[in-house]
């Protein structure tokens, strides 16, 4: 029985070659995953350590500039008592903050969240250990900076070039004294870091004589735990110390689990695909088994036993999973690489070290290959098993029983009702519990579908069978009846397109659903022309820059929405401080009721809806607590001068600037509109940008870069997922050709007698395709159908988080999957087209 299964695999190349290609790409994205991530983490592991070889205490601290008071860091005295220590071989203050680069053409080098600026600590060697200079030396005067060599090279500059740098503040030029490498976390995410003199960079980013951070270095033999129990008592209460061996492992850590999210996503597309694949695997060995059911009845008739063919058909399975497995394998381990260069040309700089590839990476792809093969296989070997020895003197097939369709049909039902009803009931809710709700009930739903799925295809496809006649004739006839002859076969290919165009149409119709909320959302509420922020996002804008563009030649309203936070009545509220009288200019305010000129009175506005909640009116008056230097209050009482409709560019609660200004000597600004005379134009983006001193790291967008910046996350995002499920897609397409392969195969007579009495060959080639193009609508139609409900029902657990959200349906692109579905039918039967074109009349016809 076992060399039986050799021979058979090997009499089978062409039919075991798709299903060595479906486990193929499936262990392929399995094991590219495992390989590419522990590489990955393997590197980065190494990194982290490297950069805290010669640390042996780390203390940090939450020193902040426009709070010097509570967060003051460590000052020079503290830092010179840590340098006298026993053990100790050397402290360095460090001090680092934000700076944007820009290249020649005053554009800002990196990506702005990882841009950085530190200062540059020389021993007294003159060189700091943390960086190796490869061009010129350390700045050591206030007109000069160093940068790392990427970014150097990046923007072409060399040592003597004059580079213009940008903090929160306004950009300044700074003559290039050197050029660094560095293993510093910013720079290896892909931004940049620049170096400046110690002074100036307190005087940036804290103040004169304080630093944020101290490295401490032990001398030979001194305990790295004795430093840090003596160096604990000399610092303040907002400091933390610890040993460098155990920041390296808790960063290590921080990055295992950064990689096991990536991990999972990865992974979760390969199951989708390897799901998929399942299908194409068990038509090929149904395929397989049709074809030789003299051949196992004859072996049953001279003594085999069920489960010796039951075991020969799955011996065949565990050799293709086994050689599918080794060069799914080895595939991955080029995808794992490939994937690795892709992260440095999106500007990632991802650390040297070698391909890792770990025994668990070996063992889980092979395992997983011949697992799936084996459990696609269970099934055709079982019908094997059942093949009678009688069979020999025919050329039965065995046609499932009408009670084994019956009872397929019945649990298909159930399954894909009780999916459906809990897709209901998570919609229902209306929450965030709700969404695992319809989670499981679209796995129940899926399955449902894919047991029932043969029920459906007859009456669906029965829908099309008379357009088939008359547009085709002949060949249209032939095609619909051939698409329906076994139900079972064509359900099995068209769920491998239905599970794939199910997520895409899913993904599709929420990503264009919130992609035209968000756009709604900026139409609806925005009349501002610029918004400027810092680039890469999450910093605030400086005073000065507010400034700035105040005196902008034609600003005609400009509001900051600088962040703030209110106690009102015992409860904090987050507050948006704006200018009076400009906002209004700005958004699109509508007054529920009293007046919004209040603001310049000193009065607060809040939103209809937290008004409420709160049962707060227009003229009551609140008490209001603001925090003080040196931990202290001071409480006002305010009248709540209107109410407004919500806008979702606003906090609940608004105040005015002026308001705030004694409280917050250094306000965060992450945004300020503005409203020019003559609307967005040439001439007033370059107003702005002169106005803010040409400063590469401040983004000025107008209202369409707005929306293309939300948008354009969202389509970035549809563009990854579609990468990643393309894959089941092709393995879908392999399954088509199967079936159409199989039918070609069943029908060899039938084709020679219509080929006998005249059927033209185009019009063969025409049958098969058409059946092929049917086929794949049938899974499409399905796909989309349950992809489209599906988005619906997640979409009614985001209406309460996203304004003016309604559900959209883009026939546009809907229209594209159900041509591409065709598409993919026709060329899945250009093989099985052109075979059954070929066959020979006469021997077809013998054919039994």
């Amino acid at each position: 029985m076992f060399r039986t299964a050799l021979r058979n695999v090997l009499a089978h190349k062409a039919r075991l070659l798709m299903t060595v290609l479906a486990v193929m790409l499936g262990v392929a994205f399995v094991s590219g995953t495992l390989v590419f991530t522990d590489t990955l983490g393997n590197a980065y592991r190494k990194q982290s350590a490297k950069s805290y070889d010669n640390v042996a205490v780390a203390v940090t601290t939450h020193a902040d500039q426009s709070d010097m008071e509570k967060n003051p860091g460590i000052d020079t005295r503290t830092l010179e008592k840590i340098r006298g220590l026993d053990g100790v071989a050397g402290a360095t203050g460090r001090v680092s903050g934000f700076a944007g680069v820009a290249d020649q053409d005053g554009k800002l080098i990196g990506n702005g969240w990882s841009n950085t600026g530190a200062n540059f600590a020389p021993g007294k060697d003159g060189k700091d250990s943390a960086y190796t200079f490869t061009d010129g030396s350390g700045p050591v005067q206030n007109s000069q900076i160093a940068l790392d060599e990427d970014s150097a090279d990046k923007g072409k500059y060399r040592v003597g070039d004059t580079v213009r740098v940008a903090t929160n503040g306004p950009a300044k030029d700074y003559t290039l004294s050197g050029v660094f490498t560095t293993e510093d976390g910013a720079v290896n995410a892909g931004g940049s870091l620049v170096l400046f003199d110690t002074a100036v960079a307190q005087k940036l980013y804290l103040k004169p004589g304080h630093f944020k951070d101290v490295t401490i270095a032990a001398a030979a033999g001194a305990s790295d735990t004795k430093i840090l129990d003596a160096v604990k008592p000399l610092l303040p209460k907002d400091a933390e110390a610890q040993t460098g061996e155990k920041l390296a492992a808790d960063q290590a850590r921080q990055i295992e689990q950064g990689l096991s999210n990536l991990n999972t996503m990865l992974l979760a597309f390969a199951a989708i695909a390897l799901f998929v694949g399942i299908f194409l695997i068990a038509n090929t060995f149904t395929m397989l088994v049709a074809q030789r059911t003299r051949e196992l009845a004859l072996m049953r008739a001279v003594g085999a036993s069920r489960r010796q063919v039951k075991r020969s058909v799955m011996l065949e399975a565990v050799v293709v999973g086994a050689l599918a497995s080794a060069i799914g394998f080895v595939l991955g381990i080029g995808l794992a690489t490939g994937l690795r260069s892709a992260m440095t040309s999106f500007g990632a700089k991802v650390p040297a070290g070698p391909l890792v590839i770990s025994p668990t990476a070996v063992i889980a792809a092979l395992t997983v290959g011949v697992f799936v093969t084996v459990l696609a296989a269970w099934l055709p070997a079982r019908r094997a098993a059942k093949i009678p020895p009688v069979a020999a003197m025919g050329s039965a097939h065995l046609p499932a029983t009408t009670k084994s369709l019956v009872v397929r049909n019945s649990i298909g039902s159930v399954i894909m009702l009780a999916g459906t009803a809990a897709i209901f009931a998570g919609a229902a809710t209306g929450k965030d519990d709700g969404r695992m709700m319809i989670g499981g009930g679209a796995f129940l739903a899926l399955i449902g579908i894919i047991v029932v799925i043969p029920l459906l295809s007859r009456p669906v496809i029965a829908l099309v069978r008379p357009l088939l006649h008359r547009v085709f004739g002949v060949s249209g006839k032939l095609a619909g009846q051939n698409a329906v002859r076994n139900p079972r076969r064509t359900g099995a290919t068209a769920s491998a397109l239905s599970i794939g165009l199910t997520l895409v149409t899913g993904l599709t119709v929420i990503g264009v659903t919130l992609g035209q909320a968000i756009d709604r959302t900026t139409t609806d509420n925005i009349r501002a022309d610029y918004l400027v922020t810092m680039a890469g996002g999450g910093r605030g804008l400086d005073k000065s820059a507010l400034t700035a563009l105040e005196k902008a030649n034609g600003v005609s309203a400009i509001s900051p929405t600088q962040n703030t936070s209110l106690e009102i009545k015992g409860e904090y509220q987050s507050a948006s401080a704006v200018t009076p009288g400009d906002v209004e200019k700005v958004f699109n305010m509508k007054t529920v009721s009293g007046s919004m000129a209040t603001l310049g009175k000193g009065e607060i506005a809040v939103d209809e809806k937290t008004a409420t909640s709160k049962g707060w009116k227009a003229g009551d008056k609140l008490p209001v607590k603001f925090a003080i230097d040196g931990g202290k209050t001071e409480t006002k009482t305010l009248t709540v001068g209107a109410l407004y409709e919500d806008n979702d560019f606003l906090e609940p609660v608004m105040v005015s600037t002026s308001l705030v200004a004694a409280y917050e000597p250094k306000p965060y600004i992450p945004e300020v509109w503005v409203k020019m005379d003559g609307g967005a134009s040439e001439a007033n983006e370059k107003a702005l940008v002169d106005a803010l001193g040409d400063n590469p790291a401040m983004s000025i967008m107008d209202r369409q870069d707005i929306r293309n910046m939300f948008g354009g996350m969202i389509n970035t995002m549809l563009n990854i997922m579609y990468g990643l499920l393309a894959m089941a897609l092709i393995i879908a397409v392999l399954g088509v050709i199967n079936t159409l392969a199989m039918s070609v195969f069943e029908r060899q007579q039938e084709i020679g007698m219509l080929r006998a009495i005249g059927l033209e060959r185009r019009k063969v080639k025409r049958m098969i395709r058409l059946e092929a193009v049917v086929i794949s609508l049938f899974g499409a139609v399905i796909g989309i159908g349950l992809g489209s409900f599906l988005a619906w029902a997640l979409g009614e657990t985001l209406k309460s988080d996203i304004p003016d959200y309604a559900l959209v349906v883009p026939w546009d692109r809907i229209g594209i999957f159900l041509l591409l579905a065709g598409v993919v039918g026709v060329l899945a039967a250009l093989w099985p087209a052109r075979s059954a074109a070929k066959l020979n009349m006469l021997t077809a016809i013998k054919t039994e």
